[in-house]
């Protein structure tokens, strides 16, 4: 099975969905299951891990609508308030829908380097593991250090890296990112989303050679039993076509076997979200 392990949908909202400025126009607009379905066919992509976008609960029921009237979802990572104290029961609501197979929060609009481990968030995390729930972590380097502490004080629950930690690579910032995955790796219930990166590159002029490097080290990282193909579309779509996608990260593991990147291309996926 190949599976695109990132992709959202959303009934656009200007209050809503705030974080989709001016300068996004392309995305402005509602995406739906029907706007991808045929790209995905036409790709051989068998299915979707479909992420919230929004932080709601709201957002959680609307992706599972989506995977209730849409066979190409496969797996629904959704929200839920991990610091609220009635989480258990909330998680044992959740727990009535299999195709929900973890949360994710975004920890990237946290100005608090150490929101993640605020002991209300640890106790939403260990609810988590309890549920056998994934969670996904979006970060920025403010919370490189926060995010190792996170990992090693949760040894049993599992996490995926959104988005390679959304390296500068318009900028070309490159030590200090490598470095954090090199240690964030070490950890074995850590997996990585190749995902998200034409968006960090300069979305007008970027070429497939810029994204190697990047790629190179997470896979080196965190091996190729540990890395997940994700497109981010429709975010994608700011800076390249999902073809473009494609291309870049095949472009760079080019030097693998097919059978060596099936992994990569699903396996990884459905072993981690545990997809049916």
């Amino acid at each position: 099975m190949r599976i695109d392990a990132h992709q959202h949908f959303w009934l656009y909202e200007p209050v809503k969905d705030a974080w989709i400025t001016d300068d996004m126009q392309v995305i402005q607009r509602n995406f739906l299951p029907n706007d991808i379905s045929g790209t995905l066919k036409k790709n051989h992509i068998d299915g979707a891990v479909v992420v919230q976008a929004d932080q709601s609960v709201q957002e959680t029921s609307f992706l599972v609508e989506m995977a209730e009237a849409y066979k190409m979802v496969k797996a629904v990572v959704g929200w839920v308030d991990l610091r609220a104290e009635n989480i258990n029961e909330q998680l044992a609501e959740f727990a009535k829908h299999p195709i929900i197979k973890g949360f994710r929060h975004i920890i990237e609009a946290e100005t608090d380097a150490d929101f993640l481990i605020r002991p209300d968030f640890q106790r939403g995390l260990e609810a988590l593991t309890q549920y056998n729930y994934t969670f996904d972590l979006l970060v920025k380097p403010i919370h490189y250090a926060s995010t190792l502490a996170c990992v090693a004080a949760n040894p049993n629950q599992q996490f995926m890296l959104d988005h390679m930690a959304k390296p500068n690579i318009k900028t070309q910032d490159f030590n200090d990112w490598a470095s954090f995955i090199r240690e964030l790796a070490r950890y074995p219930n850590v997996y990585c989303k190749v995902s998200g990166l034409v968006t960090e590159a300069d979305w007008e002029n970027w070429s497939v050679a810029d994204f190697k490097p990047y790629i190179d080290h997470a896979v080196s990282a965190f091996g190729l039993d540990r890395v997940c193909y994700g497109s981010d579309w429709p975010v994608s779509l700011l800076a390249a076509s999902y073809e473009d996608v494609l291309h870049v990260v095949a472009h760079s593991l080019q030097n693998y076997s097919p059978i060596a990147l099936e992994g990569f291309w699903g396996n990884n996926a459905v072993r981690f979200y545990q997809i049916k």
